[in-house]
């Protein structure tokens, strides 16, 4: 990756104002701090750009995105998403990841307001209430992706969460699964919370109870799903069934089960959400909600861009739908798990 002029204020340890006015020749910079900057530049290589000359003139032609990490293949749907949809209207992208912490991402958005870029798009963001009045009073163009962004006066683009997970749900106890276990997102976030409201929408509509021990706390992340599938699979009467809220901890899950010697689907169903490229190459191939994540990216990249060219003033939220990918890691439960035996 290219060395931003963000790496040159980290390790020149001075403020990414400070590299803005020394690489633009401004005279109100001190000889230290300008010296600094200098020797950064050349330990780094750092090579000016479009983005470094459009501070001066005041239009940077870059769009900054800030993402948690860059870990899984649903981030990388998504930027990939923005990429191209910026591609076609002459854009570039400056890409920063905040370490799934809600004071860098706060840190980051107003950083991009100050002349970095001349719009941003967050993704899956932790607590945008933090800095989008900042940013509203820059009138500074943002959209947020994979969040309602409903109260925050501010465009989002997300999906049917709520639709998707009752779907799943609904397969599951189609199949003739009664007892589903299920491991959340982060429940701060509302696409989380959408989730787990399908999940028990659908058991209350089939008239089956809500068991609470069947629920785990995860975080998104792999690491939780292994250890949620373990949590609920050591329960006395352990379910025949995991939903996970996503594909990267139902990935957590079935290595879980396979520690345990369980077959899937023929002693455990396992069902994700988000329909990352990597389910399709498991074994077995996972089944799982498809949340269209490139056309999530294209959406919100084409809704900042309007808005920067002042074609769409009013603050919009879209939601797009998702569907059931059925694949080979989940089947009817077999008698002996019916009956809930160990």
């Amino acid at each position: 990756m290219s060395v931003t002029i963000f790496d040159v204020a980290k390790h020149a340890g001075v403020s990414y104002g400070t590299v803005s006015r020394v690489l633009n020749g401004k005279k109100n910079v001190s000889d230290t701090a300008r010296d600094q900057v200098q020797r950064a530049v050349k330990a780094l290589g750092y090579v000016a750009n479009r983005q470094a000359q459009g501070l001066a003139g005041g239009r940077s032609n870059v769009i900054g995105i800030l993402v948690r990490d860059l870990a899984t293949g649903y981030i990388g749907e998504i930027i990939a998403g923005v990429d191209e949809e910026l591609a076609t209207h002459g854009f570039d992208l400056m890409l920063q990841t905040t370490h799934r912490l809600a004071g860098d991402e706060q840190k980051l958005a107003e950083l991009f307001s100050s002349q970095l870029a001349e719009g941003l798009i967050v993704v899956l963001p932790r607590q945008p209430e933090l800095y989008l009045k900042i940013l509203r009073q820059r009138r500074f163009p943002c959209v947020l992706v994979d969040h309602q962004g409903l109260g925050l006066e501010v465009s989002a683009v997300g999906a049917a969460n709520f639709e998707g997970a009752l779907a799943a749900t609904d397969y599951l106890i189609g199949l003739g699964h009664q007892r589903i276990g299920f491991i959340t997102g982060t429940l701060s976030m509302g696409c989380a919370q959408e989730r787990l409201r399908g999940y028990e929408c659908a058991l209350k509509r089939h008239g089956l109870r809500l068991d609470s021990k069947l629920i785990f706390r995860g975080d998104f992340q792999q690491a939780q799903g292994y250890v949620g599938a373990k949590q609920l699979l050591g329960l006395k009467s352990r379910p025949t069934a995991i939903f996970a809220s996503n594909d990267t901890m139902a990935f957590g899950a079935m290595e879980v089960a396979r520690e345990l010697g369980l077959g899937i689907p023929s002693d455990l169903s396992i069902i994700g959400f988000d329909d990352i490229p990597q389910t399709e190459s498991v074994h077995p191939p996972l089944t799982t909600v498809h949340q269209p994540l490139r056309n999530m990216g294209r959406e919100a990249a084409r809704m900042l861009v309007r808005r920067i060219q002042g074609s769409m003033d009013q603050v919009m939220w879209v939601e797009l739908p998702t569907s059931l990918i059925v694949r080979q890691s989940c089947r009817e439960p077999s008698l002996k798990r019916r009956r809930g035996d160990k």
